[in-house]
């Protein structure tokens, strides 16, 4: 029953950020354009002595090659939140773009929890062209390859869950095997849309993001987070910087880390 499901605290990480202009987030450009900056979380979920980390980041020496402004290293982040990496038990990867995934060898004990359709497609034909290869890291994937190897992979076809509580939704568009996250707390479910949404405008406009597998399915998954979610404020965008304004700063974290399974702070 649903009064008997976990309630996870729920944290995002911001550890990276990159300036932007709108053109670069709006599939047709944008007529108004200006600067629009883009953030980069790692999520964080925790229940008693469960640890959920959703996406795991670049590190500083792929923020160094891409332009990035790495900020903090988010695993050092989540320590200091009293999760060490290595007593992560399940790691979700909504998908295997760079921002995404990576440090995998700090999570040394974890389950990892992915889309097999994202590792067909990320070890696949389309992979020789660079404008879809560029946002994958062959390092990254290659280790992905490699605790597939060692049994640490658990793939989904579709729609799944991690544990009472954790939801996945397999949605696409984004990146072949794009899934978003569904997470039980306090305040209800809690939706990490990942790249399902980038910002909030995406969202709200139906305008989709820049980078896209399939145009339709992007589309469509914009009506998948609605459908889950019990309402927008439920919506978590995966890279809006307006994220950090709207909720509360964990105490000790300003600037850092906020929580999700609080309700938004009243704006002005």
């Amino acid at each position: 029953m649903q009064n008997d499901l976990p309630v996870y605290q729920l944290y995002a990480i911001r550890y990276a950020m990159r300036d932007a202009k709108r053109s670069e987030h709006f599939i047709g450009g944008d007529p108004h354009d200006g600067p629009m900056p883009m953030d980069y979380f790692v999520w964080l979920a925790r229940c008693g002595d469960h640890h959920v980390v959703i996406d795991t980041g670049f590190t500083e020496a792929v923020a160094t090659r891409r332009g990035r402004q790495f900020l903090h290293c988010p695993i050092d982040s989540m320590a200091a939140l009293g999760v060490a990496a290595d007593t992560v038990q399940d790691v979700i990867l909504t998908h295997l773009h760079y921002d995404h995934s990576g440090h995998f060898d700090r999570f040394a004990k974890a389950q990892f929890h992915l889309q097999e359709q994202e590792l067909h497609f990320a070890t696949g034909k389309y992979m020789r062209h660079p404008r879809m290869s560029y946002s994958f890291e062959v390092e990254d994937v290659c280790s992905i390859v490699r605790m597939n190897y060692q049994q640490r992979v658990l793939f989904y076809d579709g729609d799944g869950a991690v544990s009472p509580g954790i939801r996945l939704h397999r949605t696409g568009g984004h990146s072949a095997g794009l899934q978003f996250v569904s997470v039980h707390t306090k305040r209800g479910w809690v939706v990490l849309a990942s790249d399902a949404a980038h910002f909030y405008e995406n969202l709200d406009s139906n305008r989709p993001f820049t980078i896209a597998y399939h145009v339709g399915e992007m589309l469509e998954s914009f009506d998948r987070l609605r459908q889950v979610a019990p309402s927008r404020d439920h919506i978590i965008p995966g890279h809006d910087p307006m994220v950090m304004q709207l909720y509360p700063d964990v105490e000790g974290f300003a600037d850092k880390v906020v929580q999700l399974d609080m309700p938004p702070l009243p704006q002005k």
